[in-house]
């Protein structure tokens, strides 16, 4: 089993960065192949909408793309992991989500299926604030995105009102808590 941890945050280290890498460290203590790919690192450009995708289901952008679409097919499971920036995920993980719509247009243009409907995904969201509805972008938005590469939306860890770097340290149950989201992941 392989799964893929998308780190969208920019701070490296920090809240959003540690909570992933416990998550990845469950699915490896489950016997999982791990990769992280940390977006803020790579070079995507966001959508162009000039919808090339709609012909043949490829982007006709060149760019670090080109390596996380295999990747994104291929995995087991995903995880998605984000802080939020104005209720939503960063520009990064936005950026590599959008470029995933040469994704949606093999699936609803032209009707090509992803791979294997019993791939799961997961969403690790951390926010400054308290707000109700912090995180209901970020999770709309992570349904659609899982939806669409073929991943079913199984798992979630929404964490509020941690902000500083490494404060998620401080959390009293953050840390396991994402390690146990990344077994349940690997286990049926």
């Amino acid at each position: 089993m392989r799964i893929l941890g998308i780190m969208g945050s920019p701070r490296i280290r920090g809240n959003t960065d540690l909570l992933l890498d416990e998550a990845l460290k469950g699915a490896q203590s489950q016997g999982a192949e791990i990769e992280k790919i940390v977006v803020d690192k790579l070079k995507i450009a966001p959508c162009r909408e000039d919808y090339a995708c709609l012909k043949d289901g490829n982007c006709d952008i060149r760019d670090t793309m080109d390596d996380i679409y295999p990747k994104l097919l291929n995995a087991d499971g995903v995880i998605v992991a984000s802080p939020i920036f104005f209720y939503g995920l960063t520009s990064q993980a936005k950026a590599l989500i959008d470029r995933c719509q040469a994704l949606w247009a093999r699936k609803y243009v032209l009707k090509q299926k992803p791979p294997d409907s019993g791939r799961k995904g997961a969403l690790i969201a951390v926010g400054a604030t308290q707000g109700e509805k912090l995180f209901d972008g970020s999770v709309l938005t992570v349904r659609y995105f899982f939806q669409t590469i073929g991943v079913k939306y199984a798992d979630e860890l929404l964490i509020r009102g941690i902000d500083k770097k490494g404060e998620i340290k401080e959390h009293p149950t953050a840390l396991r808590d994402a390690f146990e989201l990344g077994c349940r992941l690997v286990q049926d």
